[in-house]
């Protein structure tokens, strides 16, 4: 029977999970407890490190005799980079496990029947759909073969993301910059277009909070993005993937390269280059969260693809009232209200002045 305090132990485990660099993984928190009192908190930190459930035990010697295990994903059973977390959960003693939802790849589910098979208890289900949330960017990428996208902008209440000379600094105040940096450091990769490079010149860092930079992926059909950009002269730990078509200049190609660029070769499409060989290029090169900060031919190519999955829209209080600055997206167009793309799951952040939309597409 689930109590009030198995609901927010779930919780604690969840805020935990969100933790850690664990692509090609997924996020995962555990909590461990005895007589209503935390014994101690885990999460899966990188992959080919101990999983939430064994980081939490470490802290206990691997000994819980009489506790209660909550995690967010159902404990491996089956040896990877580790080895199965349902042995190591029976042998610590502990009881019973409450477990957030499934782990539904082939040949990695199985350990709560193994939990029970033990004697110990298990509950199933307990915040099922935040612990979903935790890990849809890994079930994208494992089932798929795709990374999970989300889509990132700042806006004016009247929905243009720059003026009609493309400037766009700034849309919104400090605060909502800080947050936007926070999302790059929990991005893989962050992906622009090469319009966005020559208009903005981005570094595409973590800067104004403390982080690690993402992977800095560019769309460059013709191999457009200038020697000297800030992305290319930047000092980070993060590479620069440039995607280019396969008739791109070979003094541009060789240009790039002297200037430490990696050039990644995807077929043309009708408009650039072909959307899901890039996505598929990134996922094989386990990018499984990307932060999209593109233009609105980028933003709108990818929902016409059905390609993105989340949007993260700041709206600022203030508006441009001209009809030729640039919007939000621009794709295929849609006559009717119906036909609109939605938001689901929609929560509302404000930061400072400004607000944060965010919402599974």
């Amino acid at each position: 029977m689930i109590n009030d305090f198995d609901l927010r132990m779930m919780a604690l485990a969840l805020r935990i999970g969100e933790r850690g660099r664990t692509s090609p993984n997924p996020h995962v928190g555990a909590v461990l407890a005895r007589d209503g009192v935390v014994l101690a908190t885990g999460y899966h930190h990188r992959a080919g490190e101990p999983h939430a459930e064994i980081d939490a035990l470490n802290k206990l010697g691997g000994q819980a005799p009489g506790a209660t295990l909550y995690v967010t994903l159902e404990p491996c059973n089956h040896f990877g980079r580790t080895g199965p977390c349902s042995e190591a959960v029976i042998a610590s003693g502990v009881w019973r496990v409450v477990i957030g939802c499934e782990d539904r790849i082939p040949g990695h589910g199985g350990g709560a029947d193994r939990l029970r098979a033990a004697g110990i208890e298990v509950e199933l289900g307990v915040r099922r759909a935040q612990a979903e949330v935790l890990v849809q960017d890994f079930y994208k990428h494992a089932l798929l073969g795709l990374p999970h996208v989300t889509l990132k902008a700042a806006v004016t209440l009247d929905g243009r993301m720059a003026t009609r000379t493309g400037d766009s600094r700034w849309i919104t105040g400090e605060a909502a910059r800080k947050h936007a940096h926070r999302m790059r450091d929990q991005s893989d990769a962050v992906l622009v277009g090469v319009g966005t490079v020559l208009a903005d010149d981005p570094e595409l860092t973590v800067r104004h909070v403390k982080g690690r930079d993402p992977i800095r992926v560019v769309l460059d059909s013709a191999l457009r993005t200038p020697d000297h950009a800030r992305m290319l002269r930047t000092v980070s730990s993060a590479p620069t993937w440039i995607f280019h078509a396969p008739d791109a200049p070979d003094e541009r190609r060789e240009a790039l390269l002297r200037q430490g660029a990696q050039l990644l070769v995807a077929p043309r499409a009708e408009s650039g280059l072909d959307l899901h060989a890039v996505l598929r290029e990134l996922a094989r090169r386990d990018v499984v969260r990307l932060l999209v900060e593109g233009g609105p031919h980028l933003h709108g190519g990818l929902l016409d693809a059905g390609l993105a999955d989340r949007a993260a829209v700041f709206v600022a209080p203030r508006w441009l009232g001209d009809p030729e600055a640039l919007p939000l997206s621009i794709g295929r167009p849609r006559e009717r209200m119906l036909e609109a793309v939605s938001l689901r799951e929609v929560t509302r952040r404000s930061f400072g002045d400004d607000v944060l939309i965010e919402g599974t597409i």
